[in-house]
């Protein structure tokens, strides 16, 4: 695949046109109003930072029904009824796809999610412009992520300083040395790492390992995709990594309460 036509780069374009479509759908103004009827925040960060101190696993786990590079992963799709499986298991956040055309999923998921549970939720989608972070918390979003690959340092700043502004918390993922660099100039506790590559899609869990003598001490790692067995659970607490983002790994198995559990065996 050439670095022209990368799935991340189509997915960029088609956001471009899926946020225009919004814009001219609801205004801005409209968002901050729906805003004010919003239960308070639920503390992401706090609560995953409070359960890594304590040298446990911070789990966020993943509700999503497919994507671009492993097709439908799970038919019987229930947003609400993952929530609540999740939370009983021990799942300290939760994640929740929203991007429709190359994830099948929906605002609706979100909503469905949260409202089912009192944990605190991340809209998962691709952050490219303010009005999505102010929608985000329109829906009853707690957190956003923003990717730094998708982003130059000037939009990263001011999606970053919208979220502060609303009240979300912000999960800013990287990939390399380089992107981590660039997050690092935020003020920003949490940063993910994504295993994944979203060029390629390839998988490796040395990305992180590669990365973290790089991270500060102020700062609340978090390793996503390729967390797949206790083994990587284990190799990620050695090196002294307790936050994860695990999707795939859950929505594939008939009950993914009961495959977090047996994944993260601190929290059985």
């Amino acid at each position: 695949m050439s670095c022209s036509t990368t799935i991340l780069d189509r997915i960029i374009a088609r956001k471009r046109q899926e946020v225009s479509d919004r814009q001219d759908n609801q205004a801005i103004e409209a968002l901050y109003e729906r805003i004010q009827d919003q239960d308070a925040v639920r503390g992401f960060t706090e609560r995953l930072v409070t359960q890594a101190q304590s040298k446990q696993s911070a789990v966020i786990a993943e509700i999503k029904r497919a994507s671009p590079s492993k097709g439908l992963l799970r038919a019987d799709f229930q947003p609400a009824l993952h929530a609540t499986q999740y939370e009983r298991a021990g799942a300290t956040c939760l994640s929740v796809l929203t991007d429709q055309d190359f994830f099948q999923g929906s605002d609706a998921d979100l909503k469905a999610a949260r409202g089912a549970c009192q944990l605190p939720v991340i809209r998962k989608d691709f952050m490219i412009d303010p009005y999505q972070i102010v929608e985000s918390r329109a829906l009853g979003a707690d957190c956003i992520l923003l990717i730094v690959s998708a982003l130059d340092d000037a939009k990263l700043a001011v999606l970053h300083e919208t979220a502060l502004s609303v009240g979300l918390d912000v999960l800013i993922e990287v990939h390399d040395e380089r992107e981590l660099h660039r997050a690092l100039a935020l003020d920003n506790r949490l940063i993910g790492i994504n295993n994944r590559n979203l060029h390629t899609f390839e998988t490796k869990l040395e990305v992180t390992l590669d990365l973290l003598d790089q991270m500060p001490d102020d700062r609340l790692l978090i390793t996503e995709s390729g967390i797949l067995q206790p083994q990587d659970v284990q190799l990620m607490h050695s090196h002294g990594v307790y936050g994860f983002l695990v999707g795939e790994a859950f929505m594939r198995q008939p009950d993914p309460g009961v495959a977090l559990t047996q994944l993260f065996e601190d929290l059985a």
